[in-house]
């Protein structure tokens, strides 16, 4: 089928309003899904995004699980044609609203910028998807859609395995498409076909009851924050990012020619990289050595020290207690159980005293960068954008993707739409209609690939 390009850009010049609109009630709701304090939040955006789906003609249901719920939906025009699956995640990560130029849970329009916790990730995306549906719906494309819209992403995906099987014969479908990525650049379209997995842990050290007198106990009493330190730099080295524990690497699958080839043309620059996330220095100036850093290979990342005094000025004690915030990014083919074994072993050889604490954990996924889904992606994209997209990996790490391709037996393809200055995960958030228009555009040549 081919795409009425005259028709497709009226329906999506009058969709504006309505997408708008609905973005906007979509993000003004805080529903930050590791903070308990916004349960009843997480809840009512559940409701509400079930009622988006019911907008446009979909049966919809919210789904309790041991965690946050889920919701589901479907919009079935024959049930011998083919079915694509749309997965998202309605849940954010926390904001603090000091740090932001507007509150982060009160969405601002700016001459088409939407800036807001989730307008990015992946709440503005999840209504392109919605919004292209509507449109292959009204032109009665021989598809059927199901809908799977996640609150526990940001969280791990903690109940999404035990939903998916649960409810798998209302979710399967033919293929599974994901718009949960970043592409390189504005100038630069990406479509990933491999994630990065995630393992965390918290390392926990207490050496007494209570904070001491530095000049009273200091040299004898132990220092917890110290030790933590000291620890730290034994397990990875902060200027390279090399990582020191014993078996770490052995897994790792080595990038092949072709991916090398692929991350070359890619179009990626560290100039570009250190621009859009607005850093002053990174560790290394070759770009291909840069990509396979943040695409295929694995880190050790300290995201915090709590413990001590943290004020203004010196508070003279020793403190008595420390816990260090640590996650890797891993790679095909490291398994979690596996790294968080050797991760504990070797704090317990160099620090028995140290409670080492798994947190969330997902595997790393590696998906097939040819074929008819990711051929159709390939040419929509092109179609839309106008020019041609990169098959990249990418650095983050979306765990139901793993769990949606082995429970649903369906390939999964990432067409994302969020660019590098939209800042995932970071203050000021926002997401554009440039990319939610081409987004839309994207979607309507790729649904009209999937039936030729």
């Amino acid at each position: 089928m081919k795409v009425d390009s005259t028709e497709l850009g009226k329906y999506i010049k009058e969709i504006r309003g309505t997408f708008e609109s609905s973005l906007k009630a979509l993000v003004d709701i805080p529903s930050v899904s590791v903070d308990p304090e916004h349960k009843a939040d997480v809840e009512r955006c559940a409701q509400f995004g079930a009622e988006l789906l019911r907008s446009i003609g979909a049966k919809a249901t919210v789904v309790p699980t041991q965690g946050h719920p889920a919701v589901m939906g479907e919009l079935i025009k024959d049930p011998n044609c083919p079915t694509v699956a749309l997965y998202h995640h309605l849940d954010v990560q926390p904001a603090d609203a000091d740090e932001w130029k507007s509150p982060p849970f009160d969405m601002t329009v700016d001459n088409g910028i939407y800036s807001g916790r989730g307008s990015t990730d992946d709440k503005g995306p999840a209504l392109t998807g919605l919004y292209a549906v509507l449109w292959a719906s009204r032109h009665n494309l021989p598809l059927n859609f199901k809908f799977i819209w996640e609150l526990e992403e940001e969280i791990g995906s903690r109940s999404f395995a035990s939903f998916l099987k649960s409810n798998k014969d209302h979710l399967q479908a033919d293929s599974v498409l994901v718009s949960d990525t970043i592409w390189i650049s504005r100038d630069c379209p990406a479509i990933p076909y491999g994630l990065r997995g995630l393992q965390g842990m918290l390392l926990r050290l207490k050496t007494g009851v209570k904070d001491v007198h530095s000049g009273l106990a200091g040299g004898l009493a132990r220092n917890p924050i110290g030790e933590l330190c000291q620890l730290i730099a034994d397990l990875y080295d902060a200027r390279t990012g090399k990582v020191k524990i014993p078996g770490f690497y052995d897994s790792v699958r080595p990038s092949s020619q072709t991916e090398l080839s692929n991350f070359q043309k890619s179009g990626f620059t560290v100039d570009g990289f250190i621009k859009s996330h607005e850093l002053s220095s990174v560790r290394t100036q070759d770009p291909l050595e840069a990509v396979q850093r943040i695409w295929s290979q694995p880190t050790f990342e300290l995201h915090g020290i709590t413990g001590g005094y943290s004020g203004p000025g010196i508070k003279t004690i020793v403190p008595y207690q420390a816990e260090a915030k640590i996650s890797m990014r891993l790679v095909p083919d490291q398994d979690p159980a596996k790294i968080m074994e050797l991760v504990t072993s070797f704090v317990k050889k160099l620090n028995a005293d140290v409670e080492v604490i798994p947190q969330d954990s997902l595997r790393p996924y590696l998906g097939d960068l040819s074929g008819r889904f990711a051929q159709a992606a390939c040419t929509a994209m092109t179609e839309a954008f106008g020019k041609q997209p990169a098959f990249v990996r990418e650095g983050g790490s979306i765990g139901a993707a793993v769990t949606m391709h082995e429970v649903l037996k369906a390939p999964v393809i990432f067409l994302g739409l969020s660019l590098p200055e939209h800042g995932y995960h970071s203050v000021n958030e926002c997401y554009d209609w440039q990319q939610a228009s081409g987004g839309i555009k994207m979607l309507a040549h790729y649904f009209c690939e999937l039936c030729n």
